[in-house]
């Protein structure tokens, strides 16, 4: 399983590849819109009630949210953001200020 990290630099290694280098970051903003949308209508397709045309091609929620993913990545690492660093403050946040917000499992 790769880290956080780990894909970052992954994704790094792919961007530094092209001499175009990462999008800015309302591009790359622009980009994760796009593909949230696209995610959104797969979900929809699933688990709402709007079908898909004959025409359309099925796509696995899977693969729409790791295009989500690899944007992300792009968008943190054009702005040299260490997304563990981060994530780790968002999960302390949630277990600090939700800990009692939901109701929890009873452990047997």
């Amino acid at each position: 399983m790769n880290t956080l990290h780990e894909m970052q630099n992954e994704v790094d290694t792919y961007i530094r590849q092209f001499k175009v280098g990462y999008f800015t970051p309302m591009e790359n903003m622009v980009r994760l819109t796009e593909e949230v949308g696209e995610l959104a209508r797969e979900i929809n397709h699933v688990y709402g009630p709007k079908q898909k045309k004959l025409t359309e091609q099925e796509k696995e929620i899977g693969m729409e949210l790791a295009d989500n993913l690899f944007v992300l990545i792009s968008l943190a690492n054009s702005m040299d953001i260490d997304l563990t660093e981060y994530f780790n403050m968002t999960m302390q946040k949630f277990n600090t200020r939700d800990h009692d917000r939901f109701e929890r499992i009873e452990e047997e």
